[in-house]
């Protein structure tokens, strides 16, 4: 009986970690932004998304479900990840004209080449993507 117990209660706390820890491994792989990343990116000629969103918001919550499955299908994109939070990095929202959060701000090297508020179409999102990365 005892033992029983024991294997169930081991399975629980399996189960448990794996959902916990789950989510974390698959976590988009994306950085605070700051002006002198973005700049640096722009110059060497890179590929960067800008994300304006909010930890409150679910079509953010939607994008960086669909991000996080890009990076994993096309993890050698060459797509970078800089992302603005709408609550407290005000200046930057302002600077990028996001009129909500949920924003996203395509650039290939310096030119601006998508905007889009609220997409949350994996098909949209995956093709503006790979239209100025490596998978183009």
């Amino acid at each position: 009986m005892i033992q029983k117990t024991l294997s169930a209660l081991t399975k629980y706390v399996v189960l448990l970690f794996s959902l916990v820890l789950a989510p974390a491994a698959m976590a988009l792989d994306a950085e605070p932004f700051s002006m002198e990343r973005f700049e640096a990116l722009q110059e060497q000629g890179e590929s960067v998304l800008v994300h304006i969103s909010a930890p409150w918001c679910p079509n953010c919550q939607k994008q960086k479900q669909i991000l996080t499955e890009y990076q994993q299908q096309y993890p050698d994109a060459g797509l970078h990840i800089l992302n603005v939070d709408y609550d407290t990095q005000k200046q930057w929202v302002t600077h990028f004209k996001a009129p909500y959060q949920s924003t996203l701000v395509l650039f290939s090297g310096t030119e601006q080449v998508w905007f889009s508020v609220g997409e949350t179409r994996k098909q949209r999102i995956f093709g503006q993507l790979n239209a100025v990365t490596d998978e183009s």
